[in-house]
């Protein structure tokens, strides 16, 4: 069966070197990643472990505009600039093709599986796959699913000696729940669990908890039908019970 983590989330911004120096002002280091050649969008990115923060602009509009199957950046041409928002989590595994038969056979929408390249800060280049999911459950729209070269042991290693995963001077800090605000927290939560094949851990009348590898999708009730929240365990003083916000998305220190 393959693995599921949660391997990072994506949030639409106009300024990239806006959220560098925002969340350097908080003690968290974040740094430009690279350009997406193919696509006409780059990023600035914010490691916690494996699980991270991609801020994503448009570089090209033009070929943003024209870029076929990519629903990631299909949206960010739709929102951008009026809306920064939190768009959506990834869902990280190991096997990819297995989870598109799976989501194919449940009805979804799926893009084709797409090959995915940058070139990072050091011009080193960075492969991947993916796949993303047209449409939504009431409004929410779902995750992207991406698989990475090389197991996670080694990716961790690699991407810690080479200083892209690095400590935040601010102290420990994890990425440990997203929050989506939804109409129908349990019927929202439930198909989530059924299709990615997720677990829920708790539930009531107002919150319902999904785990992913560790760490939690928190839906609860409101009218949005948007990812809103990013939870962040720390122990620095600094940083813990505040919250940044960046455009229409906050990052909640607990």
């Amino acid at each position: 069966m393959a693995t599921k983590q949660w391997d990072h989330l994506v949030h639409y911004v106009n300024d990239l070197d806006q959220a560098v120096q925002v969340f350097g002002e908080h003690g968290l280091v974040a740094f430009r990643g690279g350009s997406h050649k193919a696509w006409g969008t780059f990023n600035t990115l914010s490691y916690f472990g494996l699980t991270y923060i991609e801020f994503l602009g448009i570089e090209n509009l033009e070929l943003a505009t024209s870029t076929e199957h990519n629903r990631v950046v299909k949206d960010a041409v739709d929102l951008l600039p009026e809306r920064e928002i939190l768009s959506r989590v990834v869902i990280r595994t190991d096997d990819i093709e297995e989870m598109a038969a799976s989501l194919g056979a449940a009805g979804l929408s799926l893009s084709p599986i797409i090959d995915g390249n940058r070139l990072d800060n050091t011009g080193r280049l960075i492969e991947w796959r993916m796949m993303t999911i047209d449409g939504d459950f009431e409004g929410l729209v779902y995750p992207f699913v991406i698989q990475w070269k090389g197991s996670d042991e080694e990716r961790l290693e690699s991407m810690t000696n080479s200083g892209i995963i690095q400590p935040h001077p601010a102290g420990y800090v994890e990425m440990t729940r997203a929050v989506f605000r939804v109409s129908h927290p349990a019927a929202a939560a439930a198909h989530w669990a059924e299709l990615f094949g997720l677990e829920v851990v708790s539930a009531d009348a107002s919150k319902v908890t999904l785990e992913i590898g560790g760490k939690f999708y928190d839906f609860v009730h409101g009218d949005e039908n948007l990812f809103k929240q990013v939870i962040l365990q720390t122990d620095s003083v600094q940083l813990k019970g505040s919250t940044i916000a960046i455009g229409e998305g906050e990052y909640v220190f607990v």
